[in-house]
């Protein structure tokens, strides 16, 4: 039960991270100081789509699962809704480089206005 809990735990952080590198750059208008834990993060999460590596917090999720006896994300609320959203069928690379690209153009636009 506590491994389950934990992979669920560790799917919604994973969730939550992507979420603040898509869309934490906008945060940085109203709290410009958050620039130091949102432009690492960024860079990760565009290292991570265009070098094609797999994020550390899958191992963790994938971990827990197993230790649960489970083998995928089958069943549940999480499993259902929100691991699609972090793992999408048909993920191609040029869907990853896409991906990267879009996280580069929003950010990028973001910091050049707080920057002005």
């Amino acid at each position: 039960m506590a491994d389950q809990v934990a992979a669920s735990a560790i799917a919604l952080f994973h969730l939550a991270f992507i979420f603040f590198v898509l869309f934490g750059g906008f945060l940085l208008l109203r709290w410009p100081k958050l620039v130091w834990l949102h432009l690492p993060a960024a860079l990760w999460g565009m290292l991570i789509e265009f070098g094609g590596w797999y994020c550390p917090l899958t191992k963790w999720e994938n971990h827990f699962l197993r230790a649960a006896g489970r083998a995928g994300y089958d069943g549940g609320f999480i499993a259902h809704y929100i691991l699609p959203l972090i793992y999408p069928s048909g993920l191609t690379r040029g869907l990853e480089i896409a991906i990267g690209v879009v996280v580069l153009l929003v950010n990028a636009g973001v910091y050049a206005k707080v920057f002005r």
